[in-house]
Formats: structure tokens, C-alpha cells, sequence
């Protein structure tokens, strides 16, 4: 049955209108909804309270009430329509599925003299000392939270000297429980056993096995303890070369819950997670610097997602900064964007290569301009023109299904959005050359936007032939009030290629707002030891690592009790480095330019 409410996001609706096969073959529309018990998970916009949907509990609705307005539900699928239609729900979202994309970097950061205890740099041939700074900075008093795969608490990087450890609070979503410092205290412990001499005890050796009896959560992939070591490792196992950035600030982590049905997490779980280390370092009286180091592609790019106005809500509570990196998607080939002109058609051609199971295209456009849509498939056939009417519509090609959606524009966004699911009716969609043709009716703006899935899900060879790198920022990225990072080479001065661009669409915000180190950093790696890695996911910690330096110059050490949120994000920006090759700033590249927290200190 089609399925049209206008309360709800074009792609649930499509969603709800798709048949079981359907959904299962589908990367995205399966993404939120539970198949054991028929729930699905909700983003959800309200005004006033939530009084009457908690009133259905005993339908089987929960609901988990988040920052200003916003909350997260699970809801039986017969029980959709009584939760959409009551007058407080404002809007309703499906999560999307989320993607995780020291030593010379931290030079190259501004980072070796703030850090020291000198306190003072050269500028034009005179010592000059910063205001206040004379006992370095450390991220002491300052809170990291970092929202990602988890953390190996055993690492010494995460451990003071007398072997306790720096996490406050580590949430594991798989398991629903929060550690707190003395559960991790203990299991550390146990971990150490009878070893009292620190010194001479093997540092990343120990009883894992009674450890983890006591808390036990583990980060199997190893991302987000390299994210924690460099933006507040204290560098211990190494005896401080590799040390991160705010090296004395106290951790919260949330290790993101990963659904068995597609092992990625959500972006309900990024959401409850912002909100927990936000409200818990408020409950604390302490600032926050919280690192998000992921992102997808499924959105307009232009701010307006619940998930992205969501951020900024959260970013304006209590003392805190928000920092993504803008993904890995630069030279993935995923998006491509161009202008009509009145008279021609033109022809966006999208390779689909052999065994893909299925893959979906995102068409973002202003809902002013009007123009046909016709898909030509790789033997020549046409399909179309497509009818433009709110809601789903299904063609089939050789062995693909394509299921439609034509939407509208949102009460949060004025562009219209329409969206084509590649699913097979066998085990494979039709590969070669796909063409999407549009044909100007009547023009105002011309401009169009298309974007595949992250590349980490797609055959390289799935791809748009005349690909455009601007605006495949990642979302979150994406949201105004946070700080988004690019990644550059600090070895070479370049930007990294992989690297997410902006400007936003629409809108055209300078995003990202600066970049940082992400080529072949060295970080702490699970199970101990120290490894290279790169992407975006390594430039934003070193930014998150900064500005908790920021937050404890003003707020911690009394320089200016304000500098949070915005003001942090303006204080970075004005201290980013030129970098060679680029003529005008800010760029899509690298937005106002390089790291450089020296330079980023008012004097």
C-alpha cells in the first residue's frame, strides 16, 4: 500500500510502502526497523511534552526524551500512524546508518609550545608570552567525550600514573550499561592483579579475562581508542611521544550500539550518546569537548536534517563544542551536481558495476524548478518520464527493481528531494551505464544535486562518471553549529584528496571550518601498541583535543569564562594557517585554513 504523511521523511514513508522483500534487499530502508518484534526506531521533532505518547507504552511505544524538543521512539509499526498523528509530533525521521571514516602532526598544529611548560613563542624576533600561560596546557579540568567504537580502557594512554584510569563514565549501547570510574577502577585491578610495581610491570600485559568480568566492553575495531589517544592520550606507553592533545582531560566515551541486522550504528545512537555526554558533564559544572570522528551521505547537505538541527540545539547547551570530520567521501566519485539551462537536456550517467546488490541515488533540487526525469538503462531502454506526484512509484528493468519517491519540501527545508532504490529481484541489479536524463520545464535556480551511498557500502566501479568533489561533506558534518574538520597531509602541506568538501548546499555555509592532520597519523591502537592511520576521523580529534585546550585557558585557568561553543569555533578560525597552493580563503577544501592553536590564543 502507498504510504503518503507529510509528517513524516520521504525516505520512512517509502519505507513503510516497500514490501518485506523489498526492504530486505534494500541498504536503506530496512535501516531503524527491528523484524523480531516489527518496531521501528524514530527520530521524532514535539512541542510541549510527550505526555500522551508515553501514554501508549502499553501499545509497546518507548520513548527517550533528548535536548530541547527531540526525542527518540520505538514504535510498533501499526502504532505509527496514532504516534504521527498526534498534534505534538512535529516531524518523524528514520536513522540513517553511520560510517566511521601524533608526533610531526602535533607540530605542525601549533601544539608543542602550548603544550610545554615555557609558556612563550617567538613572533617577528621578540619572545612574547600569552596571556596567562605559564604553565602550558594541558586539557586539565576540560571533559572529552568521545562518541564512537569504544575504547580500550586498558591502554595506558588512558591511565594516570598510578594506573587508575582518566574515563569517568564509558556507556556501551550494545549493552545498554554505563561503567562509571570506580567499575573501571576495578576492572582494572583485575586486570593488573597482584602487579604493585608499576615501573617494572609489563604495561600493556594483564588479566583481560577478569577485567573484562567486571566491565565488560571492548572496542573490536580499534577506531575509537585511536580517535581518544589523539585527542587526550597522555602518551604513557610510549613515554610521551605519541601523546594527544589535551593529555590531562578526564574522558566520557560512549561506545555506539551496532544492530545485528547490519552491524552499523544509527543515527538514533549518535543522538541519545551527544545527549548523555553533554548532560553529564553539565551535571558535572564542567566544559565539554566532544568528538564525532563519522557520518553519512543520505541528506540535502544543507543543515536541515533533524539529526543536523538537532546538533545545534545541543551545541547552544551548557558549556560545550561539538567537533566531525567531513568523512572521506572527496574522491569516492558519490556525488555529482550541475545547472540546467532552458532548451537542453542533459544526461548524469552513473556506473553500476557487476554483483552489486543493490544501491540507492539521492536527487536534491529547489522545489521551483521543474524538469522531467527519464532513466535510460544500459541497453538503451527508457523508463519515463517519470510522474511527478507526491509519493512512491516502482518500474523494473531486466532483473532491478527501482522503487521511487517523489517528495516535497519539508516545514524545515525548502528543497524537494527524489529518491531511487536499485534493488534486485534476483541477486544482482543490472550492471553498466545507468542515465538519469532531466529535461528543463520551467527553470528558476537549474541547480540539481546527486549522491550515491558512502563509498565504504559500494563497489568502487559504482560510480558517477563525470563526478563533481564539491559538497560530499559527511553529515553531521554538515550542521552550522559545530566544527567541521577536513584532513590535510601535514608532511607534504597538501590537502587530502579523500577528504570531505564543502561549501553546503543552498546554503553555501564555509564548511568545513578548518583542517587538521589525517595522513598517516600515529595513534594508540587497541590491544596496545601504536599504529598509522588516516582519514577525517583522525583530523577532527585533533581539533576536539584543541579546543578542550581552549576551554581551559578561558574557563578552567579564569582567562575568559565564555570561550565555549561559538566563540571557540571563531577563536580557531581566526588562528588557521595559509597553506601553499590556494589562492583564496576560506576554501572548500580546507575552510579558513590549518590548525594552529598557538595562533588561535588571544593575546
Amino acid at each position: 500500500m502507498d504510504v503518503v504523511d507529510q509528517k513524516r521523511e520521504n525516505l520512512l514513508n517509502l519505507a513503510l510502502s516497500a514490501t518485506q522483500e523489498e526492504r530486505l534487499k534494500s541498504e536503506n530502508l530496512e535501516v531503524g526497523y527491528d523484524p523480531a518484534d516489527k518496531t521501528w526506531e524514530l527520530i521524532l521533532r514535539y512541542s510541549g511534552n510527550l505526555d500522551r505518547l508515553r501514554e501508549m507504552s502499553a501499545r509497546g511505544v518507548e520513548v527517550h526524551e533528548l535536548l530541547n524538543g527531540y526525542a527518540v521512539a520505538r514504535v510498533p509499526e501499526g502504532m505509527l500512524d496514532a504516534v504521527s498523528n498526534l498534534s505534538e509530533i512535529q516531524y518523524v525521521e528514520k536513522p540513517k546508518r553511520l560510517f566511521f571514516a601524533i608526533h610531526m602532526a602535533r607540530a605542525a598544529s601549533c601544539l608543542s609550545g602550548i603544550q610545554e611548560r615555557a609558556g612563550a613563542r617567538q613572533t617577528t624576533g621578540r619572545l612574547r608570552l600569552i596571556n596567562g600561560l605559564d604553565q602550558g596546557l594541558s586539557g586539565r579540568g576540560v571533559i572529552v567525550g568521545i562518541i564512537d567504537s569504544g575504547i580500550d580502557y586498558f591502554h595506558p594512554d588512558f591511565r594516570n600514573e598510578d594506573g587508575s584510569t582518566r574515563i569517568l563514565y564509558l556507556w556501551d549501547q550494545d549493552r545498554g550499561q554505563v561503567y562509571e570510574k570506580e567499575d573501571i577502577n576495578r576492572a582494572l585491578e583485575a586486570y593488573d592483579g597482584r602487579i604493585t610495581d608499576q615501573e617494572e610491570a609489563p604495561l600493556n600485559q594483564g588479566n583481560r579475562t577478569a577485567a573484562l568480568a567486571v566491565v565488560p566492553s571492548a572496542d573490536s575495531s580499534g577506531h575509537g581508542t585511536a580517535v581518544a589517544a589523539i585527542a587526550a592520550g597522555n602518551g604513557r606507553e610510549s613515554g610521551g611521544v605519541y601523546r594527544g592533545v589535551a593529555y590531562e582531560s578526564e574522558l566520557i566515551i560512549v561506545k555506539l550500539g551496532t544492530p545485528p541486522a547490519d552491524s552499523f550504528p544509527h543515527t538514533t545512537q549518535l543522538m541519545e550518546a551527544l545527549d548523555f555526554v553533554i548532560k553529564q558533564a553539565a551535571s558535572l559544572n564542567r566544559p565539554a569537548a566532544v568528538n564525532l570522528s563519522f557520518g553519512n551521505t543520505y541528506g540535502s547537505h544543507d543543515g536541515t536534517s533533524l539529526l543536523e538541527t538537532f546538533m545545534n540545539e545541543a551545541a547552544n547547551y551548557s558549556r560545550n563544542v561539538i567537533v566531525a570530520g567531513t568523512g572521506n567521501e572527496g574522491a569516492a566519485a558519490g556525488h555529482t551536481s550541475g545547472r540546467l539551462t532552458e532548451g537542453r537536456f542533459e544526461d548524469i550517467e552513473l556506473s553500476a558495476a557487476p554483483f552489486e546488490t543493490s544501491f540507492s541515488v539521492q536527487l536534491w533540487k529547489s522545489y521551483a524548478d521543474q524538469f522531467t526525469i527519464t532513466i535510460i538503462a544500459p541497453d538503451g531502454r527508457s523508463i519515463g518520464p517519470l510522474e511527478e506526484r507526491l509519493g512512491p512509484q516502482r518500474a523494473e528493468y531486466g532483473k532491478t527493481r527501482i522503487l521511487i519517491y517523489y517528495g516535497k519540501p519539508s516545514p524545515y527545508s525548502r528543497a524537494q528531494e527524489v529518491f531511487f532504490d536499485f534493488i534486485p529481484l534476483g541477486d544482482y541489479v543490472d550492471s553498466g551505464i545507468w542515465t538519469f536524463r532531466l529535461t528543463p520545464v520551467r527553470l528558476v535556480t537549474g541547480v540539481y544535486d546527486f549522491w550515491l551511498p558512502s563509498g565504504r557500502i559500494l563497489n568502487p566501479s559504482t560510480r558517477f562518471l563525470r563526478p563533481v568533489p564539491d559538497t560530499t561533506l559527511t553529515i553531521p558534518s554538515t550542521a552550522a553549529g559545530i566544527i567541521s574538520v577536513g584532513a590535510y597531509n601535514d608532511s607534504t602541506l597538501a590537502y587530502a584528496d579523500f577528504s570531505g568538501r564543502g561549501f553546503t548546499r543552498q546554503t553555501r555555509q564555509v564548511k568545513p571550518d578548518l583542517a587538521a592532520p589525517g595522513v598517516d597519523i600515529i595513534t594508540a591502537r587497541a590491544q596496545g601498541g601504536y599504529g598509522a592511520v588516516t582519514g577525517t576521523s583522525f583530523a577532527a580529534p585533533f581539533v576536539t583535543g584543541s579546543a578542550a585546550l581552549l576551554m581551559q585557558w578561558g574557563i578552567i585557568d579564569g582567562q575568559d569564562p565564555f570561550l565555549y561553543g561559538e566563540k571557540v569555533k571563531a577563536y580557531l578560525i581566526r588562528g588557521a594557517r595559509p597553506l601553499p597552493g590556494h589562492a583564496l580563503w576560506p576554501n572548500e577544501q580546507l575552510g579558513y585554513g590549518a590548525l594552529c592553536v598557538r595562533d588561535s590564543l588571544p593575546l
